[in-house]
C-alpha cells in the first residue's frame, strides 16, 4: 500500500491542477464534436454568380482547345505528304489516290482536280480549298479559261435571245420566255414578273411594272419599251359594304393598318354609298386610290 500512495498520493494544488486539465480535455473534445465554425448552409450551384464564374472557365478552355489546334498554311495540294493529309481531315485512300497520280508526274491546277482525283467529301473540300496555292501561271491560266467560258455563256445567251421570236408585246400575256428576251431579265426577274402579274390579276397601269420587287427602272423601262398594255385585264371586284376582313386584305394595295381604318370607317357609317367615300378615311393612301379601286365597288 504504500508503493501506491506514493504514486497516487497529490496535494491540493496537484489535485486542482489535474481536475483543470482534465476539464479542458473534455472541453476539447465536446468542441470537436460539436464543431461550431462548421457551416451547414448549401451552395447554390445555379446561382448568377456561379454559373457566370462557370461559363468564364469553359470559355477559357475553348479558347485553349483552339489554340492547341494546328493552324493551317497556304500550301500546294499537289505536295501533300501522308502526315500533312491526316491533319486536314483526308482518309488514308483519298491520300493514296493522291500520291498515286503524282507519281505519274502530272499536276494538279485547280480544287475541281483535287476533288476528282482524291474524291473528297464537298464538305473537306470547302474546309480546305481556301488554302491552295497554285503557282502564279496556273492561277493566270484557270482565270483566263474562267473567263473565256464566261464571256461564250454570254455570247450563246445574247444569241440565242436575238434568234428568239416573241409570242406577243402584251404584257399581260407574254411568257417567261417572252421576258427573257429583254437584256437584264433572267430566269428569276421572268418569274418574279409573272408572279406579280397574277397577283394584280394582270397589269392595269403600265406603272406597276416597277413594282416589281428587285426590278430595276432602267430595266423595266426596257421591257415597257417592247410590251405594252394592249388589252386591260378584267378584275373581279368585291363589295366594299361585304367584304370579309380577311378577303379585303387579299387587295395588293391594302396592307393590315389601312384594313382595320376601312373598316372602322365601314361601322361608322354604316354603308359607303360610293366607292370614293374611301377618300375620307383619315390617312388614306390617296396616291393609291386608282390602284385599290381596281379590286372594290360600293353596292
Amino acid at each position: 500500500m504504500k508503493i501506491f500512495k506514493s504514486h497516487f498520493w497529490y496535494n491540493k494544488s496537484q489535485r486542482n491542477g489535474i481536475l483543470l486539465l482534465v476539464t479542458l480535455i473534455v472541453l476539447l473534445q465536446v468542441f470537436i464534436v460539436i464543431d461550431p465554425f462548421s457551416r451547414d448552409e448549401k451552395i447554390n450551384l445555379k446561382s448568377t454568380e456561379l454559373l457566370a464564374f462557370q461559363h468564364q472557365i469553359d470559355s477559357l478552355k475553348l479558347i485553349e482547345l483552339e489554340s492547341r489546334k494546328p493552324k493551317i498554311y497556304p500550301f500546294n495540294p499537289n505536295y501533300i505528304t501522308d502526315y500533312k493529309g491526316e491533319q486536314l481531315g483526308m482518309s488514308l485512300d483519298e491520300i493514296d489516290r493522291l500520291l498515286a497520280f503524282r507519281k505519274t508526274n502530272k499536276f494538279i491546277n485547280s480544287k475541281e482536280e483535287f476533288q476528282k482525283v482524291t474524291q473528297v467529301s464537298d464538305t473537306l473540300l470547302n474546309k480546305i480549298a481556301p488554302y491552295f496555292k497554285f503557282p502564279d501561271w496556273v492561277v493566270a491560266k484557270n482565270n483566263k479559261s474562267k473567263s473565256a467560258a464566261t464571256s461564250n455563256s454570254v455570247q450563246k445567251s445574247y444569241n440565242k435571245k436575238r434568234n428568239y421570236k416573241l409570242t406577243t408585246t402584251d404584257i399581260n400575256k407574254a411568257t417567261a420566255e417572252d421576258l427573257k428576251t429583254i437584256n437584264g431579265i433572267g430566269e428569276a426577274f421572268s418569274k418574279r414578273i409573272i408572279k406579280y402579274r397574277s397577283k394584280l390579276q394582270g397589269f392595269s397601269f403600265k406603272e406597276q411594272l416597277y413594282e416589281v420587287w428587285g426590278l430595276d427602272k432602267e430595266v423595266a423601262d426596257k421591257v415597257l419599251a417592247v410590251f405594252k398594255i394592249n388589252e386591260k385585264p378584267i378584275i373581279n371586284k368585291i363589295n366594299v359594304n361585304t367584304v370579309e376582313f380577311k378577303q379585303l386584305l387579299k387587295n395588293p394595295y391594302i396592307d393590315y393598318e389601312l384594313c382595320k381604318k376601312i373598316f372602322n370607317y365601314r361601322d361608322e357609317v354604316a354603308e359607303l354609298q360610293d366607292i370614293s367615300e374611301l377618300k375620307n378615311i383619315k390617312d388614306f393612301p390617296v396616291e393609291l386610290y386608282d390602284r385599290i379601286v381596281l379590286y372594290l365597288l360600293a353596292e
